[in-house]
């Protein structure tokens, strides 16, 4: 019989930590242990009942959520979701993920009756996933640009990296970009699992540690060297080429049956397409399996695929899938992917 995962939610709003104990009692496999109104509070609970993950508001009075995750990381690393309800505090919550929060949920502005039913599955899905992150990968994500970049071939026999990535995202990519030159022989394109209204501001946030330009996708976009394009929340990122034959990016709601949008096969597909064998495909931490179908349609051309190994992931789903299926050509450890990356140009 499996173990009861342990909860402690942290939130200002009495009516908030209401619904959302009722929302993670009715599973069975959920018991929530405690409530905090505050992150003082909640260290004190943390401390006591060393719940197996913590739900935790941003802001909140004396010690708010970005306060809270970095001193429960230097005390004791716990998988920690970040329940936010506004895009407009997406600074707050990039610096929270970076001081070593697991993932975010966004809440409904008010929790309304009839959008409780898709906050509550999501949400007891990524309580579940986040009980099984491995407590040593929680540490705060740290860019590497002060070191010496490193170096890349002259001639590649690739075209294009693409990358798709989920759960511990925003930490795996604060270390991965800042490793590559800014000379980087190829254009790099991303697809992140994120609200909507996290992506552009995310984008923008890698930019300023790397090397690499990085932007958020737009329409119509040539890539090119040099460049790291993150598809924005909401729309599938593919590639195609204009009249001109560039390769060029376009934006999409549709197909609107993936259970993710941006969805990493729908990016890996189009690569495949228009690199044919010339496409390196990365897959890394994440919860689920988007990114498998993309991987077979790359190997299938003849491409390369990386995955990032179970020791370093928070979430060894996405890369499970790719390797269970046989086609993954080598697993490396975050540390080192940066490196495999450019051995594999």
């Amino acid at each position: 019989m499996s173990q009861t995962i342990r909860v402690l939610i942290v939130d200002d709003s009495a009516f908030v930590r209401k619904v959302v104990r009722e929302m993670l009692s009715r599973n069975g496999a959920i018991e929530v242990v405690g409530a905090a109104r505050d992150g003082e509070e909640a260290l004190e609970l943390a401390e006591s009942l060393r719940p197996d993950v913590v739900t935790c508001d941003l802001m909140m009075p004396r010690l708010d959520g970005v306060g809270f995750v970095r001193e429960q990381m230097a005390r004791r690393p716990v998988p920690i979701l970040i329940l936010t309800a506004s895009p407009e505090d997406g600074e707050q919550v990039l610096v929270a993920l970076g001081a070593g929060a697991v993932d975010l949920v966004q809440k409904p502005t008010a929790l309304a009756t009839d959008q409780l039913l898709e906050i509550r599955d999501r949400l007891v899905e990524k309580v579940k996933a986040a009980s099984r992150a491995p407590l040593g990968n929680l540490a705060p994500a740290i860019a590497s640009r002060g070191l010496t970049p490193l170096a890349v071939p002259a001639a590649t026999k690739v075209d294009a990296v693409v990358l798709g990535i989920s759960t511990g995202g925003p930490q795996a990519l604060r270390h991965l970009l800042p490793e590559f030159p800014a000379e980087f022989p190829i254009p790099i394109l991303m697809v992140l699992h994120m609200p909507v209204g996290y992506t552009a501001l995310f984008a923008e946030k890698l930019n300023e540690t790397s090397r690499l330009e990085v932007r958020e996708a737009v329409e119509g976009q040539p890539v090119r060297p040099g460049l790291a394009l993150l598809a924005p929340a909401g729309r599938h990122l593919t590639l195609s080429r204009n009249r001109a034959g560039e390769v060029v990016t376009r934006l999409s709601l549709h197909p609107l049956d993936r259970n993710h949008r941006p969805a990493v096969d729908l990016l890996f597909q189009s690569a495949a397409e228009i690199y044919g064998s010339r496409v390196l495909g990365v897959v890394m931490t994440g919860m689920g399996d988007d990114g498998k179908e993309g991987a077979g349609w790359i190997k299938a051309q003849g491409g390369t695929i990386l995955t990032e190994s179970e020791e370093s992931c928070i979430i060894y789903g996405m890369p499970r899938s790719v390797v269970e299926a046989g086609l993954s050509d080598r697993s490396v450890p975050l540390r080192d992917m940066a490196r495999a990356i450019i051995h594999s140009l």
